[in-house]
Parts: structure tokens; sequence; C-alpha cells
């Protein structure tokens, strides 16, 4: 789905450029009318031990797509294991009651399928994907991992080395150092500050506090259950609590869900030493929406047409003008209580104090600078034509199902939001723009050669400062 989402921005762009060049002929039919993507037909359920369910039934290709969604994610890990909910994501599927790790991969590659668990900021995510026909042996397995997991202490030993390996193998990238001194910059000591475990937290972990952690978050009155796939509803159903029904939720109370928060960034340069780095990393951070905020679909057109596309005012000016680097990009990234906006160019050292000054231009230009009918045409059918290719498969709806219902939201969001970005106006996107976008509410953090970015900021006035 990436790939076929980065192909439609790649023409969009590479349209947007031609038409900037050479004038389309006169005589071209106009754009065909938008056409949002429709929500999908949701029958939802509640078992009596409180596990909701979304099912989706799509007759046709024969496969199934599960995602359990569960409250309590990396900002619900506590001080002294923080990103313990990654290595419990990545042992979830090692072993259970009656399955050992090498049984759980055969039994679900026999249905056609295999899982994957992955921690967010709000919560885990279990999925799977199988063949219709196995839909009793698909069921079977995951329910028993999401029920039984057991942590089996060789395979917890075996990931905690796994897990310490690849967290220097991150911490070599510029873009991993960004996100942690993003979060550090912008939550400090709030829980949504943690991105990924620390060394001390996973060699200090072990096999009984994951057992404890999964204890405490994997129960159903805290879950969602979505199915989307060939299936009959009524049979899923039935199926669903032949596998669940007997699932309790335990009597200590759930995690707690993060505390809503926003505040006003320091307007300061935040420096992530990377001796001897060629290139400076430089990301502008300051609060955005959240997914359930009115202004969430406003705030992603404007960001499209400032730098969320290739054809963005941002990218036309850094890259494709200037030359300072090859691929700009600016995101919103919401949490259930809190959304961040960020702003990322690589560029070479000798370029870094000329972009820092053109994303601020960019970022300014568009508070006071309102969009052009085209920008805003096409923002809104790029937005809406990605809806569409991103929610292609059915793992992909099923996961964005669950996200939906993590954020608080109805099924019915995924037809709503591109009606939304369809009926956006300029003063729409104007308003978001003014409250989201001046360059002055944003903290830059730029990770590189610290000699070479004291330099390079120092005209500015800006005041560097470490980080929290």
């Amino acid at each position: 789905m990436k790939i076929l989402a980065i192909s439609l921005s790649a023409m969009l762009f590479a349209g947007s450029v031609a038409a900037q060049k050479t004038p389309l002929p006169k005589d071209l039919p106009p754009y065909g009318p938008e056409t949002p993507l429709a929500a999908p037909a949701v029958k939802t359920a509640t078992l009596d031990n409180g596990l909701t369910i979304w099912l989706v039934s799509e007759p046709g290709f024969p496969k199934i797509a599960l995602a359990l969604a569960i409250r309590g994610g990396l900002a619900s890990d506590s001080s002294d294991r923080p990103g313990i909910s990654e290595l419990l994501a990545n042992t979830v599927d090692q072993g259970t009651a009656t399955r050992n790790a090498k049984q759980i991969a055969q039994d679900l590659q026999g249905a056609g399928g295999d899982l994957s668990a992955n921690p967010g900021k709000d919560s885990i995510l279990v999925s799977t994907s199988f063949l219709s026909s196995k839909m009793g042996k698909g069921l079977a397995v995951f329910a028993d991992v999401v029920r039984n997991a057991s942590f089996p202490d060789d395979e917890v030993t075996l990931a905690k080395r796994n897990a310490i390996d690849n967290l220097k193998q991150q911490e070599s990238q510029p873009s991993f150092l960004a996100a942690r001194a993003v979060a550090r910059v912008l939550f400090g000591d709030n829980p949504y500050h943690v991105t990924a475990p620390t060394q001390e937290s996973i060699t200090a972990s072990t096999s009984a506090d994951l057992r404890k952690i999964y204890a405490e978050r994997f129960r159903p009155d805290q879950a969602l259950l979505v199915a989307v796939g060939d299936f009959e509803n009524d049979k899923m159903l039935a199926e669903i609590k032949t596998r669940f029904d007997s699932w309790k939720a335990p009597a200590t109370a759930p995690v707690s869900a993060p505390a809503a928060f926003s505040a006003t960034p320091p307007h300061a340069i935040f420096i992530v030493p990377r001796p001897g780095s060629v290139q400076t990393t430089l990301q502008f951070a300051m609060f955005g929406p959240t997914h359930s905020d009115p202004d969430y679909e406003a705030a992603q057109v404007a960001n499209a047409i400032y730098g969320g596309t290739f054809g963005s005012r941002l990218t036309s000016n850094i890259r494709e003008d200037k030359g300072y680097t090859y691929s700009p990009f600016a995101a919103f990234r919401p949490y259930r209580a809190a959304g961040i906006f960020v702003t990322n160019a690589d560029v070479r050292n000798e370029v870094t104090a000329p972009t820092l000054n053109e994303i601020t231009y960019e970022l300014n230009r568009l508070v006071t600078t309102s969009p052009t009918p085209d920008e805003l045409k096409q923002a809104e059918r790029f937005l809406v034509g990605t809806e569409a290719i991103n929610l292609q498969s059915r793992d992909a709806v099923a996961n964005e199902l669950a996200r939906l219902w993590v954020s608080g939201l109805p099924p019915e969001q995924i037809g709503i939001y591109g009606r939304k970005i369809a009926a956006i106006s300029a003063d729409d996107v104007n308003a978001a723009a003014r409250k989201y976008f001046p360059a002055a509410k944003a903290a830059i953090i730029a990770i590189g050669e610290e000699k070479v970015i004291r330099e390079a900021v120092a005209p500015f006035g800006i005041p560097v400062q470490p980080i929290p």
C-alpha cells in the first residue's frame, strides 16, 4: 500500500511540474467528480465480557483479516520500564500454554497466514490474516495467542538480545534520534515522550514483568476485535463467541489513558550531536490536532499544500528549485490525547542555514497566503485518492478501523473523512494554518555535526537549548 501511495504522489507531483512548465491543451475535459471512499458496512456487537466486535463481510476474495486493538501502549509503560510495550509486542506470539513459538507459526501458516503485533502510543495492535476456508483454525490460534501468551524465559531472553541490537542500530540513524528528541522536547515527562525502550529498560525487563503487563492490558473490556473478509457475519460472530466468550477481565482497574496534552514548545534549537555527519537532519516540531478534533481534516489539506505531497510548496522550493534535499516531508501524527506536527529535511551541511530559512518562510507563507483554487483542489483530490488506495486491502481496512476505535471514533469515520476533505474551503485552510503552522510555534531539532549546526543557526538569533 505504501508503494502505491508513493506512486500516486509521484504522478500528481509530475503532473503538477508539467503543468507549470507546459500549459495543458485548452480542450481537455474538467476533472471528474470526486468520489470519497464510502465507509464499509460494519456489524457491531459486544460480548458479555465487554469485548467490542466490528465485522465487515466482503465476499469474494477468500481471505479474512483480523485486528485486535488493546488499550494501553507506550504511553502506559511505567517510568522504570519505558518502552516495554515494544518487548511485549515482540514476544506475545512466542508461546502459549499449549503451543510453542514454532507451533504458533506453523499453525498460522497452515491456515494461510501469519501474525504481527505492533505497539503504538495508545494501544497494542495484534493482527493476522488467513484463508476464509480455514476460519476456525485461524481464529483458534489467534485467540490462543491473545488470551494465553506465556512469555517463555528462553524466548524472552532471545528477544531482549535482539531488541538491544536493534536499539543500537536505530541509535545510529538520525531519523530515530530526531523522533526521540522531538518527543522529549514537546512532551517533557508526559507519558507521550516514550518512543522506544532504553537499553536499561530492556535489560531490566523479565518474563514475569511481561506476564504482569499482559494480564493487566490484554482484557476483553479494553479491546476491540475487527474482522474483515469473506464470511457471513452471523457465522463469524458465532465463531468469535466460541473462542472469546470465556475470556474474563481481571478485577483490577484497566490502565489509565494519558490526559489531554498540548502546549507551546519553546521556539529554540535543540542539537543532537552526531560527530562526523556530512548531513544535518532538521525537524520543525509543534503540536497539531488529534484525530477527533473538528479541524483535523482542514489541517490535513493545509499540510498537503505546505509539505505533505511531492507537489507541495515546500518540496517545490527546497527540492525542485534549490536542490537542498531529496525528500522533505511534513506530517501530522495524531494520538488519542495529543497530536504533533513535524517537518523534516535531511540536507548537506553547507545548506543547513538556507534550509532553516526556507522552512521558516514556507510555514509562515501558509499562514499569510491563502491557497489558490488549484492548490486546494489538488490537495483535496490527493488526500481522497490516497485514502482509497491505502484502504484497498482487507488488512488495511481492519487496521484502520482499529485505529479509529483507539481514537474514540466510530467506524463510519472512514466515509466521513473523505466527505469532509472534499468540502474544505480556503477559509478552513487559512484558519488551520493560523492555528498550527506559524514558525514561531516550532521547536527546531537539528541532528548532525554540532559545530556546523551552531555556526549555521547563529545568524537567526534563535536560542540553542539542551534537550530536556
